[in-house]
């Protein structure tokens, strides 16, 4: 538990780094975690996000770890389904899948 809120402490210091270094511009990440411009630039300057903000950062800046996450929820998920049967053949499953990028392919050239 120490090593936890050290690296809590850490990642809470360094906010205004990590953030310049993101990939993401500043105004997305505000945009998307919700928190007034304003505010978020205070927060980031006296380095007093909350532990719910700074998780939120952290979905936002990285969002491998959530799709770690729903990838491992999503085999099992799969796993369930052929434990109980619920399956579908590979070609029937190409074909569906033909048939779905086709009329993508046509509701895009119908919006042209």
């Amino acid at each position: 538990m120490i090593l936890e809120i050290k690296n809590y402490i850490k990642i809470s210091n360094s906010i205004d780094e990590i953030l310049k270094n993101s990939p993401f511009k500043i105004k997305y990440i505000i945009e998307k975690s919700g928190i007034s411009e304003p505010t978020f630039f205070r927060k980031m300057k006296e380095k007093k996000f909350n532990p719910e903000e700074l998780l939120k950062i952290a979905e936002i800046i990285d969002p491998e770890v959530i799709s770690k996450d729903d990838i491992l929820k999503a085999i099992e998920e799969g796993l369930e389904d052929v434990k109980n049967g619920r399956i579908t053949e590979h070609s029937i499953f190409m074909n569906q899948a033909k048939e779905r990028i086709a009329r993508k392919r046509n509701e895009h050239l119908l919006d042209k």
